[in-house]
């Protein structure tokens, strides 16, 4: 079995000093040789996200600037040149497998306040879903030293958790973590496998192994941490070879850091631990029954609405004798979960547009809490056997 078999959503970060050379050039053949294995992945029936850094590596080169010495305005206006080549490179290397690209800037307000974060994963699994490859970034041009992430390794992780990747991986210069950084230790032990993420782990990350990188293997394993407590696995592996997604697959040393929980587990705790009530639904029994099958909440099966709420916020599911059966992140703002009240799905995209799905809660954003008496009976009733 390869190291990729288990994983049908992919995120994949690349760093700047292996998409540009020393003297800010693209490498171009690295960058083809790495679109054909990603053309090969998405031949499998997997989805890839790519996070690439290289816009300012590239921009430097373009305007002409030291590449030791860059004050904030200038590093600004160098992502901003640099992001054109770059997102041109992507999109001719892929382009030559038929594989349409589609760019996205991050800052880190994207991520970490909840509406702008349904937007940009709703747009990436879109672009997922119409087979196309996103290649993201952080937005560099207008980012500050305040207002950034620092690095993309951290990036990629918040990216992959965003929109549940499966799978991590991490393209360095160096083919996973060690016992301590093996440039300063000839004695280092190369570890395949991290269960979880500890103390001791962390003491063995160095810095940065060179001026095109923000980071280092303390970013990684920082990468690693908010990946793996949310569920998803990540990989350290060597990128430099021309095919490195190849050499991977075929047994390429690297370290796999298993994640903390199943992904599912990870959401729900979330869900019902880190995230305040905003509002209740109050559901009929048929719909209580639904949930208790794994279904999503539709507007059909809602009888009451109260308090205000914004889309993506967390509410709790009242079953028909007023106690929580459930709690989830509503798909409409209160005003227009009011208006689709005991409707059917037709009557809802008619109100509220084609881009409405229809359901009031998803069941991927659901937790069941508790059973109502009629819950609890419908679970009897449809027990196997």
């Amino acid at each position: 079995m390869t190291p990729l078999a288990n994983y049908r959503r992919i995120t994949i970060k690349i760093g700047s000093a292996l998409l540009v050379d020393a003297a800010g050039k693209l490498r171009a053949p690295w960058l083809a040789g790495l679109a054909q294995d990603i053309a090969a992945l998405k031949a499998e029936g997997r989805e890839i996200v790519i996070v690439s850094s290289g816009a300012i590596a590239l921009g430097r080169s373009l305007l002409g600037l030291n590449a030791l010495a860059l004050t904030l305005e200038q590093s600004q206006a160098a992502a901003s040149a640099g992001q054109i080549a770059l997102s041109q490179a992507w999109s001719e290397a892929l382009g030559q497998h038929g594989i349409v690209t589609g760019q996205i800037l991050i800052t880190p307000n994207i991520t970490e306040e909840r509406r702008y974060y349904l937007n940009a994963r709703t747009t990436i699994q879109t672009l997922l879903g119409l087979g196309a490859v996103p290649i993201i970034n952080e937005n560099d041009s207008v980012a500050t030293a305040e207002i950034r992430y620092g690095d993309n390794d951290r990036l990629s992780a918040r990216v992959a958790t965003m929109i549940e990747a499966d799978l991590l991986v991490l393209l360095s210069d160096i083919d996973g973590l060690y016992t301590a950084p093996p440039a300063r230790d000839p004695h280092a032990t190369h570890l395949p496998l991290v269960e979880s993420i500890t103390p001791a782990i962390e003491a063995m990350a160095g810095g940065a192994a060179s001026h095109l990188s923000r980071g280092g293997m303390t970013t990684k394993v920082e990468a690693g941490k908010i990946a793996t407590q949310a569920g998803t696995a990540m990989i350290i592996a060597r990128g430099t070879e021309n095919h490195p997604l190849a050499h991977l697959v075929a047994g390429g040393l690297h370290t796999l850091f298993k994640p903390a929980t199943t992904r599912a587990q990870s959401r729900k705790r979330w869900i019902m631990g880190t995230l305040a009530v905003s509002g209740t639904i109050h559901v009929d029994a048929g719909a209580a029954r639904a949930l208790s099958q794994g279904k999503s909440l539709l507007p059909v099966g809602v009888t009451q609405i109260t308090g205000t709420f914004e889309r993506g916020d967390t509410i709790a599911v009242l079953g028909p004798d007023g106690r929580e059966i459930a709690r989830g992140l509503v798909s409409f703002d209160s005003d227009d979960a009011r208006l689709v009240i005991g409707k059917h799905s037709e009557a809802v995209i008619e109100l509220l547009g084609s881009s409405n799905r229809g359901a009031m809660v998803h069941r991927d954003n659901l937790v069941l809490t508790g059973n109502t008496d009629t819950t609890q009976r419908q679970e009897a009733h449809h027990e196997p056997g």
